[in-house]
């Protein structure tokens, strides 16, 4: 394989651009040592807490042998379809442990919130803010140094973004994130947004909204579109921190579970008591972030990545910005269409060859680093299988040689389109992120008068009273991390769909965030500066004639031509500040880095 030379060039601006910093946070591991375990590093006293409330066999490991340890991380909850089969796993993981010679406790939980329950709610408000307190939460539960390995237990949007984060920041500790499957298809996709649009548009009532809807989520697991969560399960394959072939098998299966029980039994082999030590912290290099974001863009993946890779590249002592993953994009075909970019749900994409066929034709098309460090194989090409269950053995096989459906997954040479599904604007209204692989192409640029908001209801409130019926812009500001969390606008896709269908040329332009479902219209988002810190879009007013071009990648206000000239409009933020929690939330706001650095409140891990 030939790698790239795009992927080479970026991925070597990378490793220099973060040069110093890396050295730093590699220097954590270099300063552990993993050879010892790590609770006999910590007095008897300590140790004896530890031990204290496990089964009798663990606790004698625990206080005087040496059987590795590892630390479970878990997001159960039983409210969420996602992480409600996780309830199970500390006995799957806990058994699985000792019959290779280790313990394994749960060392914490972490909240999981869904974005499908709070969005268009003041709950929102708290979402994006959600992953650094996972991100806290996973470094409390770690805390303790009596681990010589972890399992993290996460999947939807935030949740594995912020367990990543928090690991990383134990560098020498090896981890391996412990999918928990997509549920079974229902409603399809297609059919679900189409009865949304309806309900916006007044034609169908409230009863048959809700009956689309669980047909839709009617079972444990992961949402079945390709949105944040389902293309971070992606992310953690081809960065090699799953299982290869973890991501997209249905739970309380057979398979799950014997899935679950062999990245147990490897987390145990890869401490550093033995001899394959895969700490983290050199897992998860400058390669592996590269190979997310192409990932990202060979599946048209969800735009919340463009705020959470940065986030977790910078836990890691790297630094990416919007212009790598602009140039990974041109360099990637998109090779999957799953919705909202297709018809087709993950269990499709799985069907039709799923990870093991998308992993091994962007490795042939040399456009991943192969020679990454992984938790489940020697390289990368290990990942180009998929996981099979003889009776009680599980092996892995060859990906399928060809897709069993290519309306939904192609290989390199015939790509559905020549670059990736995601684009980055900028002009003077700054610098933003779009996703086009949804988009008809005809659609893709929009130059029309301004409608400024600065809320979603108000848009809402505006569509019902017919003001949207025309060509226009939507600009919605105050949504950026610092002026309110930096909410999900999911509830303006079905209404902008609909203007869409009446023959109007619409487009969004936001400070905020939109789905990782984002949909068919074309949405300017995570415009940066955001508009509270004095970002243009605190300028834009009412019949500005705005081009959101995602063709040649423009984002401006083209009349008047004195318009950058204007005081910002000063922001009411008062209304973000009560309820639902808000008021604890007012050092995240506060303290909030560009959405471009990833969003996040913490400061710099390793100034330079």
């Amino acid at each position: 394989m030939t790698l790239n030379p795009i992927v080479e060039a970026v991925t070597q601006r990378i490793i220099e651009r973060s040069a110093l910093r890396r050295r730093r946070y590699l220097s954590l591991i270099d300063d552990y040592d993993a050879t010892r375990p790590a609770r006999v590093k910590i007095s008897e006293a300590n140790r004896a807490h530890g031990a204290a409330g496990c089964a009798v066999q663990d606790k004698i490991e625990l206080l005087g042998g040496h059987w590795p340890s590892i630390g479970i991380v878990t997001a159960y909850n039983d409210m969420l379809s996602a992480h409600a089969p996780y309830e199970h796993y500390p006995e799957i993981i806990r058994k699985a442990a000792r019959e290779v010679g280790a313990v394994a406790q749960v060392a914490g939980g972490v909240p999981a919130m869904c974005d499908g329950v709070t969005q268009g709610f003041e709950g929102m408000e708290l979402s994006l803010f959600s992953r650094d307190v996972i991100a806290l939460s996973t470094a409390v539960s770690l805390s303790h140094a009596t681990f010589d390995a972890a399992l993290l237990l996460g999947i939807c949007d935030k949740i594995v973004p912020g367990l990543l984060i928090g690991a990383l920041r134990f560098p020498w500790l090896p981890t391996i994130l412990v999918p928990g499957g997509p549920m079974p298809s229902g409603l399809p996709n297609k059919e679900k947004a189409a009865r949304r649009q309806l309900f916006a548009e007044g034609k169908i009532g409230r009863e048959e909204l809700l009956q689309a809807e669980a047909e839709s989520y009617h079972a444990p697991g992961t949402c079945t579109f390709y949105g944040t969560a389902n293309s971070n399960q992606m992310m953690m394959e081809v960065m090699g921190l799953h299982l290869p072939g973890a991501a997209f098998v249905n739970p309380n299966t057979p398979l799950r579970d014997a899935l679950t029980i062999a990245a147990t039994k490897r987390a145990a082999k890869i401490t550093g008591l033995g001899d394959e030590y895969r700490p983290i912290g050199r897992v998860v290099d400058e390669k592996a972030i590269v190979n997310a974001i192409v990932g990202l863009m060979a599946t048209g993946g969800s735009t919340n990545h463009f705020i959470h890779l940065p986030a977790i590249a910078l836990a890691a002592g790297i630094e990416v910005t919007w212009d790598d993953f602009a140039e990974l994009s041109h360099a990637t075909p998109l090779l999957a269409r799953i919705y909202p970019n297709g018809s087709a749900d993950v269990n499709h994409f799985h069907a039709a060859g799923g990870m093991g066929f998308l992993t091994r034709e962007l490795l042939d098309a040399g456009l991943l680093h192969g020679d990454i460090a992984t938790v489940g194989g020697e390289s990368l090409a290990d990942y180009a299988k998929e996981p099979i269950l003889a009776g009680e053995t599980l092996s892995w096989r060859e990906a399928p040689a060809s897709s069993a459906d290519d309306s939904v997954l192609r290989g390199a040479r015939a790509p559905f389109s020549s670059d990736g599904g995601l684009r980055l604007l900028s002009g003077g209204l700054g610098r933003a992120c779009v996703k086009v692989s949804a988009v008809a192409d005809d659609k893709r640029i929009v130059e029309a008068p301004a409608l400024v908001f600065s809320s979603q209801a108000d848009v809402q409130a505006a569509f019902k009273r017919g003001d949207l019926d025309r060509d226009c812009v939507i600009v919605v500001r105050g949504q950026g991390p610092r002026a309110n969390g930096m909410p999900e606008l999911h509830k303006l896709m079905p209404l902008m769909g609909a203007l869409q269908d009446r023959g109007f040329r619409v487009a969004l332009a936001t400070d905020g965030r939109m789905s990782g479902a984002s949909g068919k219209v074309l949405a300017a988002i995570h415009i940066t500066p955001e508009a509270a810190e004095g970002g243009s879009l605190a300028k834009v007013r009412d019949g500005d004639v705005v081009r959101v071009d995602a063709e040649t990648g423009v984002l401006d206000v083209i009349a008047p031509t004195d318009w950058r000239d204007r005081a910002p409009v000063q922001l009411d933020l008062l209304g973000n500040t009560r309820g639902v929690g808000r008021e604890l939330f007012a050092m995240f706001r506060a303290n909030a880095c560009s959405a471009e650095r990833g969003g996040s409140a913490f400061p710099d891990y390793d100034p330079i």
